[in-house]
């Protein structure tokens, strides 16, 4: 069963793997056209293969989302490409091993801060234009446990930038309402993904099978991309029964 709204259009950041191409796959389903932004073509390819083989309909943009001007090229392609935007899923996301203030570099905090921050912050004022005009705008920010629950093991820049996703959601909640414009401050537990090959101790396959899947990810924002334009979902958290 379908519930999207004919024609509607779905930008997909850090749509090559995980929970973006999860939610791609199951925005799809849903008749949402969907197009995929992230730095690997390769990936963004199989995905959008995937969504066209099930019957859906995918367009692939490659994409570095902390670079602010290839992000505005980018919106400027949806528009010219689409002629319209009606959502979005910012699933880009960076961490590091080196996570504790005698370890880390500003380097690389800059670089976790940059993606899971200020590219978010870039997308959305890229796309507010579009939006807009949709009249049910709807932007699903991937976040992490961490930005709803402080994670002694997520580090400096990582809990620091998740945990600012939560005000960046509010704000454009509070100030957009006007223009039908609504966000998911969306917070998921472990899932089972290869950005866990990030952390300090990787997880063995013991500890990811009984963490929650991309599919469940998947699943979650699609319930939020198809809620009635009159509903939002401010903040949704979501972790598995093993999350501690």
């Amino acid at each position: 069963m379908t519930n999207a709204a004919p024609g509607r259009v779905l930008w997909v950041t850090g749509g090559g793997s995980g929970m973006g191409a999860a939610a791609a796959r199951t925005a799809a389903a849903s008749g949402w056209t969907v197009v995929l932004s992230g730095r690997r073509t390769d990936r963004l390819d199989a995905v959008a293969d995937a969504v066209r083989q099930a019957g859906g309909t995918a367009d692939v943009l490659p994409l570095d989302a902390s670079d602010r001007e290839a992000v505005v090229a980018a919106a400027a392609t949806v528009a010219s490409r689409h002629g319209r935007l009606d959502g979005l899923v910012l699933a880009a996301g960076l961490n590091a091993p080196e996570r504790r203030w005698d370890d880390q570099s500003m380097d690389r905090f800059r670089a976790v801060v940059d993606t899971n921050l200020t590219a978010v912050v870039s997308v959305v004022d890229a796309t507010l234009p579009m939006l807009r005009a949709s009249g049910s705008g709807v932007v699903v920010v991937v976040s992490s446990y961490a930005g709803w629950s402080f994670q002694p093991g997520a580090g400096v820049a990582y809990s620091a930038s998740k945990t600012a996703l939560g005000s960046v959601v509010r704000t454009l909640n509070q100030q957009e309402a006007p223009h039908g414009v609504r966000a998911t401050h969306l917070c998921p537990g472990d899932v089972a993904t290869d950005f866990l090959d990030q952390r300090p101790q990787v997880p063995d396959a013991a500890a990811r099978a009984v963490m929650l899947t991309p599919e469940d990810i998947g699943r979650t924002i699609g319930f939020v991309l198809d809620a009635p334009p009159h509903v939002r979902i401010d903040e949704l958290v979501v972790s598995p029964v093993s999350q501690r």
